[in-house]
């Protein structure tokens, strides 16, 4: 069997993942866009760089087991699988009966195989399940048994290094995480040679120990030395140079190179479309991440066109019974309104919300969401027609008058039974469950009062109705917004985070302007 053939097949199911601007006719402030996934589950907002050092512990880990030769190899994957021996050498006899040679000539009984097995796998149950310290504990007593059993400089030894420092990363325990990575590295290159697949694929988990870490330089040599590899062996088409070459393009978009980041993310899409993967997960997910370093460049046709190739994408492998379709499609429908685009944009929103109703409870935090930015659309919309068609500029603002109270009733229920829960919120919640999903309802509840307040100001311009009676209801919804932020984060029900500071300083700001100091409460005008 060929070197080439033997490393593609070591490598054939290892994967190492990844891990607005507004129109300027713009007349709501702050709008932060929102994008959620999962069934009747919030994921995290509409992002301008992930990355692949984060994991969720609930998420199924990678482990490669190669049987007598390699490491085990942890990753980050969505799948648990085992690989086979790369090189289809070792007699399965051999590999039962667990026997081996070592340098005096002597033989080493199976125990130190079989207990090193058990003690992995059981590691594995427990890392997947999120109980580190009993996983840790099996893991430093499946390294042992690898050093006794077939001596310190083994691959058994650098697999138990490579387990044990990816529990120290995700553990943040970085200082003994580093040289554990390290080590499995030399024995890997001492076993096999620098230029080795295996040493590739720990190159490449060492790069994503760094970008992890923001040690960018140290991440970029490592990917950049797994590539190397990879294109040597597999051949610079396989899927797996692909995966370097994404993970090698985030580190360079970090870094401020985002000619050459892009290229590489390019680069990494076009080879896995080649290989037949272009509706893959993977696919999609390195297209949204490209979609994102053009908005953040303001590229905004550019965007426009890698959002419609996903929603594409899903439309016919899932149709609109799938919240990633509807996810896309709201991405989408934002970076329309930022183009300024609001036919399209209302269009997708509109056609979101019939499917999430059709998805989701009527009640759910994520059609207020979907709302809301329907009123923002009529908002611009209505910008854009009162000079010349005041009767359809009222009636865009009637519209968004009724999706903003919708949506600050969504929001307003959800919080409740959440305050209500507040103490169980606090002991069980987990990072991507309640908790986040709190924090989406509570921003929502303050941009809307937020734009709800910008409505009224809109209404109040276009019938010209005198100052002196100026904003009363703007005025109302701003200190509506104010106190939801004090009832809800000053009573420690939802943890804050920036987003819903940033909304709440802005709330505080406009109604500073309107009302004067004398308006605010005592409490805010010690916090402004």
């Amino acid at each position: 069997m060929s070197l080439r053939t033997a490393a593609a097949i070591f490598l054939k199911r290892l994967r190492f993942p990844a891990s607005h601007g507004f129109c300027a006719s713009r007349v709501y402030p702050n709008a932060f866009p929102l994008s959620f996934s999962g069934k009747l589950k919030l994921s995290h907002w509409y992002q301008t760089g992930a990355n692949g050092s984060r994991m969720n512990l609930r998420d199924p880990c990678l482990w490669i087991v190669i049987s007598g030769h390699i490491a085990i190899v942890l990753g980050t994957g969505a799948n648990t699988v085992f690989a086979e021996d790369p090189t289809n050498e070792a007699s399965p006899d051999d590999d039962l009966i667990g026997l081996r040679k070592v340098e005096d000539g002597s033989i080493v009984s199976n125990t130190h195989t079989a207990k090193w097995r058990v003690f992995t796998d059981e590691a594995r149950e427990f890392f997947i399940k999120g109980q580190l310290d009993a996983a840790e504990k099996l893991f430093l007593a499946a390294l042992q048994e690898a050093k006794e059993g077939f001596g310190p400089r083994d691959p058994h030894v650098a697999s138990s290094c490579n387990n044990l420092a990816e529990l120290y990363r995700i553990k943040k325990d970085f200082a003994k995480a580093e040289p554990l990575y390290l080590e499995a590295i030399d024995i890997l290159e001492e076993a096999f040679g620098p230029d080795d697949i295996r040493v590739g694929a720990a190159a490449h988990n060492l790069g994503q120990f760094y970008l992890g870490q923001r040690k960018l330089e140290k991440a970029r040599v490592s990917y950049e030395r797994a590539l190397k590899i990879k294109r040597r062996v597999l051949g610079y088409g396989h899927s797996e140079c692909a995966d370097t070459m994404y993970h090698l393009g985030v580190v360079l978009y970090f870094q401020g190179k985002e000619r050459d980041a892009e290229a590489a993310i390019q680069d990494s899409i076009r080879l896995l479309e080649e290989g037949g993967e272009g509706e893959s997960f993977v696919c999609i997910r390195r297209l949204r991440y490209l979609s994102q370093i053009y908005l953040k460049s303001h590229r905004l046709a550019e965007a426009e066109m890698v959002q419609r190739k996903i929603l594409h994408i899903l439309e016919l492998s899932k149709g609109w019974n799938s919240l990633d379709t509807v996810v896309a499609a709201e991405s989408l429908a934002l970076t329309l309104q930022a183009s300024c685009n609001l036919k399209d944009s209302k269009e997708l929103l509109e056609r979101c919300l019939n499917a999430r109703k059709v998805l989701l409870p009527d009640d759910h935090i994520q059609i207020g969401a979907n709302l809301l930015r329907l009123a923002q659309v009529a908002m611009l919309d209505s910008s854009q027609h009162k000079k010349f068609d005041v009767k359809r500029a009222k009636a865009e603002l009637d519209i968004a008058k009724d999706h903003v109270h919708n949506s600050i009733r969504i929001a307003r229920q959800y919080l409740d039974r959440v305050s209500k829960q507040k103490d169980r919120l606090k002991k069980h919640s987990a990072p991507g469950d309640s908790r986040k999903e709190a924090q989406a309802a509570l921003l929502i509840l303050l941009q809307s009062f937020n734009t709800l307040s910008s409505v009224e100001v809109a209404k109040q311009e276009l019938l010209e109705i005198q100052e002196g009676k100026s904003n009363l209801k703007a005025k109302e919804s701003l200190l509506q917004c104010i106190h939801a932020y004090s009832e809800f984060v000053a009573d420690k029900s939802i943890p804050e985070n920036a987003e819903i500071k940033k909304e709440y300083l802005s709330c505080l700001k406009v109604a500073q302007n309107l009302l004067g100091n004398k308006g605010l409460p005592e409490a805010e005008l010690i916090e402004s």
